[in-house]
């Protein structure tokens, strides 16, 4: 089958080549994969000591075309997202991708094929940041670089919540998170938006969300004393608590799976809006993943095959 590769450990180069299609075991499921997400970590987001070459990826969407022994919830024919993070056999960028049963979801009628590529991750990943956040009605929050894949959804679900949102990014992206449920604007480049968002929230916000790497630091600045910030990136060592502000990072659980499940029928009911800002042929993947690791995406890229 043809996929996107790493080569070796050395670099970070990906290839289109040639390999063969996965031995599924016992537990997963061998499918056929219509669309995968692009996520900024794809490159280099790999298991140690893996044999090359490694097929990257970590989400998609497809058909179940062959089922492992123990597999009892699916059929072939199935039409499933997935997730295949850190799997020693390889990832989604390829014709065929192997899944684990736990890690798959029944894709609704109404998504598409693209739409359901775009969630596995993104969905799960704001679903864990909104758990983190413990927001309740009537609270005011801050999210740093919302317009992305993750951003896009938390600002959805604590609009839907009756949180009051406030966001940055840059100017042109303001009136399109406003257009998801923002009340509150503010562009990074402003070296004076912790102090904006101060003002708006009335002295601090209850919770702030930073989603990309290194903004962290400048997020606290907008939080109430004894608040919370949470990160997506991991670089909490890069922040220095005050005010007895709460620092800590989300976590992933398993019983997300049920979050899921009911996150794919709001997006299927238009309850939530899902945003793919390109889609992108399978030939042409490489490009996908530049643009991702711009990390100045528009809700989500996707790959379609």
């Amino acid at each position: 089958m043809k996929a996107y590769v790493r080569t070796n450990a050395e670099n970070q180069e990906v290839v289109l080549s040639e390999v063969s299609i996965y031995d599924i075991e016992a537990n997963e499921v061998l499918i056929k994969t219509e669309a995968f997400g692009v996520g900024i970590h794809d490159r280099y987001f790999i298991p140690q000591d893996v044999e090359f070459p490694h097929v990257i990826g970590s989400e998609g969407a497809g058909t179940i075309v062959k089922l492992g022994s123990e597999v009892s919830d699916y059929v072939v024919g199935d039409r499933v997202i997935f997730t295949t993070a850190l799997q020693a056999q390889g990832g989604a960028w390829a014709e065929y991708a192997a899944a684990k049963a736990e890690a798959l979801l029944p894709l609704p009628e109404e998504l598409t094929f693209a739409e359901g590529a775009a969630l596995p991750i993104a969905g799960k990943t704001a679903l864990a940041s909104m758990a983190a956040l413990e927001l309740m009605a009537g609270d005011k929050v801050f999210i740093a670089g919302a317009s992305g894949a993750i951003g896009s959804l938390v600002i959805q679900l604590a609009d839907l919540a009756g949180v009051q949102v406030s966001a940055s990014a840059s100017k042109k992206n303001h009136q399109y998170m406003q257009s998801l449920g923002a009340k509150k604007t503010v562009d990074y480049h402003d070296s004076d938006w912790p102090a904006q968002i101060k003002e708006w929230s009335g002295g601090g916000v209850q919770a702030a969300l930073a989603i990309q790497p290194g903004t962290g630091a400048d997020s606290i600045k907008a939080v109430e004393n004894s608040g919370r910030l949470i990160t997506v990136s991991g670089d909490n060592d890069q922040i220095t608590p005050e005010r007895n502000i709460t620092v800590k990072q989300i976590e992933h659980h398993s019983e997300s799976k049920g979050e899921m499940t009911r996150l794919l029928d709001q997006v299927a009911k238009q309850e939530i809006q899902l945003t793919i800002e390109k889609m992108y042929d399978f030939e042409v993947a490489l490009d996908a993943l530049e643009k991702t690791e711009t990390r100045h995406a528009q809700g989500k890229v996707v790959v379609k095959m």
